[in-house]
């Protein structure tokens, strides 16, 4: 499993690792079943906390995407490579990248809602234009 965390990213590296992991679970790279590193391993190998790897693992377990087991270890889940496609669910997981980015950036959510307000009326007035 090849996993790149970018110290210089607005997201945080448990966030990078959680949406690697889901990314390729949803799209079949990590089959079902896969082990996945141990947390230990893992936060050796990109040189990072164990407590950022765990938190990275409790957050995929707690979307189903992998299940964790004493002395059999974190393997993806059965359901996990489910493929999002509907806008809804899209939406959910660009609205989160965007929320973690805008906390790490200590940004209000107010701000960050009239960042994205902002945005679609711009997207909007160029769409009339055209």
């Amino acid at each position: 499993m090849i996993l790149e965390v970018d110290p210089s990213s607005p997201l945080p590296p448990y966030e990078q690792i959680r949406s690697q992991v889901a990314t390729m679970a949803a799209t079949g790279v990590l089959p079902v079943g896969a082990r996945l590193p141990s947390i230990r391993q893992l936060a050796s190998d990109l040189g990072l906390a164990s407590g950022t790897v765990a938190r990275a693992y409790r957050e995929l377990e707690a979307e189903g995407v992998v299940v964790s087991r004493v002395r059999h270890g974190t393997t993806v889940a059965p359901g996990a490579a489910r493929p999002r496609t509907d806008a809804r669910s899209r939406l959910t997981d660009l609205a989160r990248a965007y929320a973690v980015a805008a906390y790490g950036l200590g940004v209000r959510p107010d701000q960050a809602v009239t960042a994205v307000e902002r945005q679609l009326a711009t997207l909007a007035r160029e769409q009339e234009r055209s």
